[in-house]
C-alpha cells in the first residue's frame, strides 16, 4: 500500500497525517503482547534513578511510562518497523533510497492518571542536518482517543522553524515548549484507531493529555530517518549504537 496523493498533500500542508490500513491486527497484537511482556521484565530491575526516569507518576498502581530503543532491543518491533507498507510511506514522505530508525519508543500511557507529554518538537531533540528528512511514525497500540490521551498537533507548524524548548529541573527529560511559546498556537486533537498510524513531521508541533479513562493508551514511535541525515545539533545524547538500518 503506498500513499494517495492527498495524503502526501495533508502532510505537507499540516506537517502530520493519519494512515490505516498499512499493519495488520497480528502485528498490532503481537506488538502491544511483547511491550507489557517487556514491562514485566523491567518493572522488577529498575533503580532509584531509572524509576524517577521510566516510572509514570501520575498513574494509579506502579506503572512505565515508557521503554527506549524497542527496534533494537526486541525482534517483535524490529520486524514491525521494517514492514514494506511501512517503509514505502516512510520514503514516500521523507525521500530517499534507504531509512534507518535512529531512535524509538513504547508509550504505555496506563489507565486511571497516565501524565500527559509536553508539546516539542522532534528536531529539537535530533537536531538533523536536513529537517524534512526525519519523520515520526506513532502507531496506536491501543484506540488512541480524547479521554484516553491521543496525540495533539499544531497544524502547519512545522513552516515555521523550530522553537526554543525548557528542560524542567524535575523532568530534564521533557524538553518542552513555555506556556508564552504556546499561547498563539492552537493544537488540534489527532484520535487515532488501533492499528493506525500517525505520520508527523519532526518539526511539527505536538503532546498528549492525561489518560484519565479506564482503557490503556499504549503506542509506539519510530523516528526514522534518510540514510544520508546527520545530526549536527541535537538537544539530547542518542547512542547511534540503537539505531537500526531498515533499508
Amino acid at each position: 500500500m503506498t500513499l494517495s496523493d492527498e495524503q502526501i498533500t495533508h502532510y505537507a500542508d499540516l506537517g502530520h497525517v493519519t494512515v490505516t490500513g498499512l499493519l495488520s491486527n497480528t502485528d498490532i497484537e503481537a506488538a502491544r503482547n511483547d511491550a507489557m511482556a517487556w514491562a514485566g521484565e523491567t518493572l522488577g530491575n529498575l533503580t532509584p534513578m531509572d524509576e524517577h526516569w521510566y516510572l509514570d507518576a501520575g498513574a494509579t498502581g506502579r506503572h512505565l511510562r515508557k521503554l527506549d530503543d524497542p527496534v533494537h532491543f526486541r525482534q517483535v518491533y524490529k520486524t514491525l518497523a521494517s514492514r514494506k507498507s511501512l517503509v514505502d510511506a516512510v520514503e514516500q514522505l521523507i525521500g530517499g533510497t534507504g531509512v534507518t530508525v535512529y531512535f524509538s519508543q513504547i508509550f504505555f500511557k496506563p489507565p486511571e492518571g497516565g501524565g500527559p507529554k509536553p508539546v516539542h518538537q522532534d528536531n529539537f531533540y535530533f537536531g538533523p542536518s536536513d529537517p524534512d528528512g526525519l519523520v515520526t511514525a506513532w502507531i496506536a497500540l491501543d484506540d488512541a482517543t480524547v479521554e484516553n490521551g491521543c496525540l495533539y498537533y499544531g497544524d502547519g507548524s512545522h513552516k515555521t522553524g523550530l522553537i526554543d524548548h525548557i528542560a524542567p529541573q524535575d523532568e530534564p527529560y521533557n524538553l518542552q515548549l513555555t506556556p508564552e511559546a504556546l499561547a498563539d498556537k492552537p493544537m488540534t486533537a489527532a484520535p487515532v484507531p488501533s492499528g493506525g498510524v500517525s505520520f508527523h513531521h519532526g518539526i511539527t508541533l505536538h503532546g498528549s493529555g492525561d489518560n484519565n479513562s479506564a482503557s490503556w493508551r499504549r503506542a509506539v514511535a519510530f523516528h526514522y530517518v534518510r540514510n544520508d541525515v546527520t545530526f549536527v545539533s541535537p538537544a539530547w545524547t542518542f547512542d547511534p549504537d540503537m539505531a537500526e538500518r531498515i533499508s
